[in-house]
């Protein structure tokens, strides 16, 4: 760019005086072009790394890496699903009399829930006993004829034909008292099915009937229904991919296999909140769910205050193998290129200076705020994590070591955990 300056020039200007004022430009213009000069050479532009002052060196946190056997775990959807239940119904028929519990509330194991009108099954009670009670005076009439038949055939009194007639008659008389009996028994079970109780031990649900109700026996709706809710369990599910990419792992000896008898199970609720009890691997499906192309899995979980209902969504944390001697990074130290390649910044010693170079490297998973990295990095490497606005790769740096973190679960938006669990669980059965 060219700088122009008018010069005024009169009618009567003389030769000398155009002369002069052509001096003063060239002047001016030299003295622009000397302060543009000192301005371009005082940019940032023009710092020379091997000539750094010590007042120029960008400190720089880092953390050293340090192998360790870190635990490996994965976050899998789930529902949680009643240890036990059961659906009342009635074993005789009748009008219900009373309803003997509160809906909603802790039942036993055989505690009377309702009293349906015995009236009648007493009268057949009743009726079946006299059966038996004619039974068996016809039995004992039948057995003495029998015994004085016996004694009469051996004198030649009666003929061996009638005695046999006599024999069975008493057979047949101590039949029916067997089945007089048997008819007592069934009037006796059915009055006691007038009360109705509990199957099992737990919570009650709503009444499905109401005093004066007319029920039947073995009837398709239930009268209530009996939840045990501690334990529970929970039922989650895993990718087949997920399954084969573990197997693989464990196979090639990266992760050592854990005892799935005493693998522990932690839950989040669908919240986001921490479930305070560990619950214990049961179950492990064989089978895989075509649609889905997931397998099964089940959780027994302690329930002691009732906290879990059946139906509940929840994540289930279950480890999925031990890493000996892995390095962990944290998040922040990792940057990716437009290709989606992780690199961090790692500093290195290069003839008595400390300088920062970009590595590639290769993760494997997020541990908590931390990956777990496969190669790229080894022990002892100084990676940054903090002071990357000061400096660029390639310059000298004043490492700072930085306290090893810890790996952390990360915060969950309780809203988006609930979100993300019912949309993978939507089309669960």
């Amino acid at each position: 760019m060219s700088v122009f300056f008018p010069i005024p020039l009169g009618r009567s200007s003389s030769v000398q005086q155009k002369m002069n004022q052509w001096a003063r430009v060239a002047a001016l213009l030299g003295s622009l072009g000397v302060g543009l000069g000192l301005l371009t050479g005082c940019g940032p532009g023009s710092k020379d790394p091997a000539n750094t002052t010590p007042q120029d060196i960008a400190q720089v946190g880092v953390v050293v890496l340090q192998p360790q056997d870190q635990a490996l775990q994965t976050t899998l959807p789930g529902r949680v699903r009643a240890f036990q239940m059961a659906e009342v119904r009635p074993q005789v028929g009748g009008i219900i009399q009373k309803q003997l519990f509160t809906e909603g509330a802790l039942v036993r194991q055989g505690q009377a829930l309702y009293q349906i009108d015995a009236t009648l099954l007493q009268a057949n009670l009743s009726s079946a006993q006299a059966a038996l009670a004619k039974a068996q005076a016809s039995f004992e009439r039948q057995q003495l004829q029998a015994q004085r038949s016996a004694q009469l055939v051996k004198i030649a009194a009666i003929s061996a034909q009638q005695d046999e007639d006599t024999q069975a008659a008493a057979r047949i008389a101590q039949a029916e008292v067997q089945a007089a009996r048997a008819s007592v028994q069934m009037a006796q079970t059915n009055l006691r099915y007038a009360r109705i109780e509990a199957p099992i031990a737990g919570r009650i649900s709503l009444s499905n009937v109401t005093p004066g109700a007319l029920v039947t026996a073995n009837q398709s709706t239930a009268l209530t229904e009996v939840v045990q809710i501690d334990p529970m369990y929970v039922d989650f599910t895993q990718s087949t991919a997920q399954l084969l990419q573990l197997q693989r792992d464990w196979a090639a000896g990266r992760y050592e296999k854990l005892d799935a008898s005493s693998m522990p199970i932690a839950l989040q609720l669908e919240d986001g909140s921490a479930y305070p009890h560990v619950g214990k691997l049961q179950f492990s499906g064989l089978m895989v769910n075509p649609s889905m192309g997931t397998v099964t899995l089940r959780a027994v979980v302690p329930n002691p205050d009732g906290q879990l209902l059946p139906g509940m969504f929840a994540q289930a944390v279950l480890p999925t193998g031990m890493a000996s001697g892995a390095l962990l990074i944290p998040q922040q130290a990792v940057t990716r290129d437009a290709t989606g390649r992780a690199s961090v910044l790692v500093v290195q010693d290069r003839e008595g200076q400390k300088i920062a170079v970009q590595r590639t490297v290769q993760l494997a998973q997020a541990v908590g705020n931390q990956w777990l990295v496969e190669s790229g990095v080894q022990a002892g490497d100084m990676v940054v994590v903090e002071g990357f606005q000061r400096f660029k790769p390639g310059d000298r740096v004043d490492p700072q070591t930085m306290p090893a973190q810890r790996p952390a679960a990360a915060a969950v938006d309780p809203q988006a955990a609930a979100a993300a669990l019912r949309s993978a669980l939507e089309r669960q059965p």
